[in-house]
């Protein structure tokens, strides 16, 4: 932990410990997800975008209390015993946490009350409360006998302990008697219905409802709900695997997935009219504090608004085209439509591929044309989450006849367990060899491996390796919502690393000493505090010194004790963090010199890249600068050495990044975030960046799709030739 400080003049509630310049990471997330409703309160965007927008602040909060608050919880009974101090001032942040989810969940509720004053505009109406006689009311009943009814048991009689049986996210109805129902988990949150069925209804117009609405409204006819409670759990599952049969893990997996609803309770919400003693006995019997009880004023279902975004009526869309973004076409880079000569290309220079801008189906393609290759030898390729519909595990499959197909798939990737269960068994009956993460470590690392027979330099056959290594997940569905990158080489040295590493996870080794990967838990942690070491004593000699990272979370508390001393030492530090982040920039004599910005926009920013000016070292990596990438999981970092890739992104991706004055928020020394000035934004515009999109709003992501879609003219990636073509990089 950094030393403390005289000064600080940091919100003392958003501090670890008093005095000390570290944000806790919770605190910081809780500042992201208010970013996220920040777009749903943004009226340039599209309304069906911060509908989206808005549903994904509540998913988003879901998981941080069955993950995070979990944790924080688990770790104050910890304390107790061991730590008193430290126990009553984790207390103290959970009481804050508390505070600002209570707050949170107010703006939600007022969030949703003027989007759905804009929907109706829109021909959408969002029904909350109808009274019998008004159209809705008849279209809700309806909805509500046909759809929902059926699915209900008869009430039963309550008891306060039958609450502990609640599984994880599931709500019950409470009626007056003391009788309840637990609603199915398989029901809808959101119900569409047109406005049409409704005599002399408007032909293209919706009724939105909520499922907690609907039974409040249309079951007071036949019993009496008072309101409607929802249980949220520990969700988080550790599976230990160390010292087990690879045989045995399936199961062990499978048995973690179902402790999953049984977990303690860490929240619980409540809509409707119940009495203060029924809930503070509720309290008591899930032995939850007074501020885990959250009241739901709006809907307890705001996480199920995307159905409003997916299955909005095409005839709504059609009439309001700017409901939503246009769809994105990824661009297919040219090399990867013959498929002949992307091999040939491969060979000549490294490819850079940014999702989702750059197609994901450049991946796809190299994947089917290497499994169905018979020169191809040998397929190998890491999960951690994949779309279960990929044409790549046909790819795979089929492979498997006439290859060696080997993958290694990680089946503790959280809420993924099951899909990763399902392709693990799908690919072993192929006959493709499946491997797992082992012991303590998750497989998080993104890389793919081809090995292919071809005619070396003397005309005898040789082998040649081409690998693809990636910021994000092999799922294509995912590739069209997240920013990423990936590198394509076929450079010996990254080759020869990558096998190593897919023989070492399969012998269940941690893979060390490579030649050009950097793995963690090796040896990753220990290569970024001496590069920023490096650039720190770089800029004591007067040498050019800068570091430039993009993460999604910076938390390590040894790398923000890093980053402030190349602060003192005069090194200029830009962070693009797109959630939590406990360092705090502009400190007078700390981190003067360090700017934090955040980019939250309608693509997830998820790719992780570490640039350190005066080692000339750039890296692309799976990695975010937290202790569990660094000590808990098998991660890749690639350095990037292929000069084009690299100029693009040193002078093209970073500068774009740090110019957004559209979507950035800057993070201040009072730990809050703010808009970006133009001018602070600009300072960072290149006289390329200038001359290129002379007129276009400051808008990172504008910016990379307006470049793909130039096939990436004028920039570094634009100028490489064929000459090279049949040359194979050597390092």
């Amino acid at each position: 932990m950094a030393q403390k400080l005289g000064f600080l003049p940091t919100l003392p509630s958003l501090l670890a410990e008093p005095g000390t310049p570290f944000i806790h990471r919770d605190l910081s997330w809780l500042q992201f997800n208010e970013r996220v409703l920040n777009e749903a309160r943004d009226a340039s965007n599209p309304l069906l975008e911060r509908v989206k927008f808005l549903a994904i602040s509540q998913s988003n909060l879901d998981e941080f209390f069955m993950i995070r608050f979990a944790s924080l919880a688990r770790s104050i009974t910890t304390l107790a015993k061991s730590n008193p101090v430290k126990a009553e001032r984790t207390a103290e942040i959970r009481d804050n946490i508390l505070e600002s989810v209570a707050e949170f969940t107010g703006r939600q509720a007022d969030t949703l009350e003027s989007l759905a004053y804009e929907l109706e505009n829109a021909g959408i109406s969002v029904v909350r409360g109808a009274n019998e006689g008004e159209p809705a009311f008849e279209v809700g009943e309806r909805v509500f006998r046909e759809q929902i009814l059926p699915s209900l048991t008869l009430p039963m009689p309550f008891l306060y302990s039958q609450l502990l049986e609640l599984d994880n996210l599931e709500c019950a109805i409470v009626f007056k008697g003391d009788r309840w129902v637990r609603l199915p988990k398989s029901l809808p949150g959101v119900y569409l219905a047109p406005m049409a069925a409704v005599p002399g209804g408007p032909e293209n117009g919706v009724f939105a409802f909520f499922l907690d609405d609907l039974i409040m409204t249309h079951l007071e006819s036949t019993f009496e709900p008072i309101g409607i409670l929802r249980l949220t759990k520990d969700g988080d599952i550790s599976v230990d695997i160390d010292d087990e049969d690879p045989e045995n893990i399936p199961d062990m997996i499978r048995s973690g997935i179902g402790r999953r609803e049984k977990g303690k309770a860490v929240r619980l919400q409540y809509l409707g009219s119940f009495e203060d003693a029924f809930l503070t006995q509720c309290l008591n019997t899930l032995k939850l504090q007074p501020g885990q009880l959250i009241v739901s004023p709006g809907s307890l279902f705001f996480q199920s608004l995307w159905v409003l975004v997916n299955q909005c009526p095409e005839a709504i869309l059609k009439a309001r085209p700017n409901l939503k973004h246009a769809a994105l076409e990824g661009r297919l880079p040219r090399i990867f439509e013959k498929s002949e000569e992307i091999y040939e290309y491969i060979r000549a220079e490294d490819i850079l591929l940014h999702h989702p801008y750059d197609s994901f189906d450049a991946f796809v393609r190299f994947l089917q044309l290497s499994c169905g290759d018979p020169q191809v030898r040998a397929v190998e390729m890491t999960v951690y989450r994949m779309d279960t519909l990929s044409p790549v595990i046909d790819a795979l499959k089929e492979a498997a006849k006439t290859k060696k197909v080997r993958v290694l798939i990680e089946l503790r990737a959280r809420f993924d367990e099951l899909n990763n269960l399902r392709l693990a068994d799908e690919l072993k009956k192929a006959g493709v060899a499946v491997h797992f993460g082992f012991g303590k470590l998750k497989l998080h690392a993104k890389i793919v491996l081809v090995t292919r027979e071809e005619a070396g330099p003397d005309g005898q056959p040789s082998e040649t390796t081409y690998t693809h290594i990636s910021t994000g997940n092999y799922n294509a569905a995912t590739a069209r919502l997240y920013t990423d990158l990936a590198v394509l080489t076929a450079r010996r040295e990254v080759g020869q690393d990558a096998r190593a590493f897919f023989d070492a996870v399969a012998q269940e080794q941690v893979p060390s000493n490579f030649k050009h990967l950097v793995a963690a838990p090796t040896r990753l942690h220990r290569r970024l505090l001496s590069h920023i070491e490096q650039e720190a004593a770089a800029a004591k000699l007067g040498q050019k010194a800068r570091i430039v990272a993009k993460v999604n979370a910076l938390v390590d508390e040894e790398v923000v004790e890093k980053l402030y001393q190349a602060s003192q030492a005069g090194v200029q530090i830009d962070l693009i963090v797109r959630g939590a982040c406990s360092l705090i920039p502009g400190i007078q004599g700390l981190s003067e010199n360090i700017r934090v910005i955040s980019v939250v926009d309608r693509f997830l920013e998820h790719s992780r890249i570490y640039y350190f000016a005066n080692a000339r070292a750039l890296y692309l990596c799976s990695a975010d600068w937290m202790p569990r990438n660094f000590f808990s999981r098998l991660e890749l970092a690639f350095k990037v050495v292929d000069p084009d890739v690299y100029k693009y992104l040193e002078e093209v991706l970073i500068p774009i990044y740090l110019s957004d004055a559209v979507k950035a928020r800057e993070l201040t020394p009072l730990g809050t975030w703010k808009k970006r000035t133009v001018a602070s934004a600009k300072a960072n515009f290149t006289p390329f960046l200038k001359n290129l999109f002379k007129g276009m709003p400051l808008r990172s992501q504008f910016f990379f799709e307006e470049l793909a879609r130039r096939q990436y003219a004028g920039t570094p990636l634009s100028e490489r030739t064929e000459s090279a073509k049949n040359e194979t990089p050597e390092s």
